[in-house]
């Protein structure tokens, strides 16, 4: 046997001890990954469950969500009416006040008038009356 033919057994063997190796390592990955596999695939089972209930609450969330939107715009628009009547009775309570206050007065100086005419007919009293101011109307007079 010469030098060449004992390099070229000794790489053979070598090569033939690195392929080994080779499918060892690679029989070891296989493994690996079918464990892998199947922890996914057990985890997949696990979480499938979860990812419903989660859609589920989801759409539940989003109906009530809906619903307080619905509810919080209708109360807007009754709190809006009521601002708006109230405005309007403002108004009107205003405009009744100014409408009835001259009128009342007149009628309210038509019958003292009347009643002072009537005790002068009758002879009762030639004094005059004298009609104090309402009460919210005190400005020393």
């Amino acid at each position: 046997m010469t030098a060449g033919d004992l390099a070229v057994t000794l790489a053979a063997v070598l090569c033939a001890i690195g392929f080994a190796a080779l499918i060892v390592v690679l029989v070891r990955v296989l493994d690996t990954l079918r464990a892998l596999r199947s922890e996914v695939e057990s985890l997949r089972q696990e979480t499938r469950p979860l990812l419903a209930e989660l859609r589920d609450s989801a759409t539940e969330t989003r109906a009530a969500v809906d619903t307080a939107r619905t509810d919080l715009e209708r109360f807007d628009r009754v709190l809006g009416s009521a601002e708006a009547i109230s405005d309007a009775m403002e108004g009107s309570g205003r405009v009744a006040r100014v409408a009835f206050s001259a009128p009342i007065i007149k009628a309210v100086g038509i019958a003292t008038g009347t009643r002072r005419a009537a005790r002068r007919l009758r002879g009762k009293s030639n004094e005059i009356e004298v009609i104090q101011p309402y009460a919210t109307d005190r400005r020393g007079a």
